[in-house]
């Protein structure tokens, strides 16, 4: 992948760790740059970003302090769904992904043209949750 697609890539994730980014914004970015998806993985701390023709980068994201949960606990996924949507006060990406773990999330992948996120459980078990209209 060249630099400044990398580069894109990294002030998304960047942006969404500080919270100077929502994600319909880094959304809009990616796609713009012609990106497709992108996967978030707990268990290894990395962020990969995906274009259509197979290129793809992967970077190292934060490490949180925190298990993830033997149970995947769909509820409490989609209560920390609901705030990242609503921007809730004193939301945070860091604390979304703790909220997630807690929940049993081993990670997600976003689908820019699926206009969804698949979260994953540990043994397999999935959420789907499609992009609010």
């Amino acid at each position: 992948m060249d630099d400044h697609l990398a580069a894109i890539a990294a002030d998304c994730l960047d942006g969404a760790e500080t919270g100077s980014r929502t994600f319909p914004g880094i959304v809009a970015t990616l796609m713009r740059a012609g990106f497709e998806s992108y996967a978030i993985d707990f268990r290894r701390a990395t962020a990969t970003y995906y274009r259509p023709d197979g290129d793809s980068v992967a970077l190292s994201a934060p490490r949180h302090a925190v298990s993830i949960a033997e149970t995947f606990d769909v509820p409490a996924l989609q209560a920390a769904i609901r705030e990242a949507q609503q921007l809730v006060p004193g939301y945070t990406y860091g604390g979304f992904c703790t909220k997630a773990m807690a929940a049993g999330c081993v990670g997600y992948v976003v689908s820019f043209p699926g206009r969804r996120a698949v979260y994953s459980g540990r043994t397999g078990e999935t959420h789907v949750e499609h992009f609010p209209q």
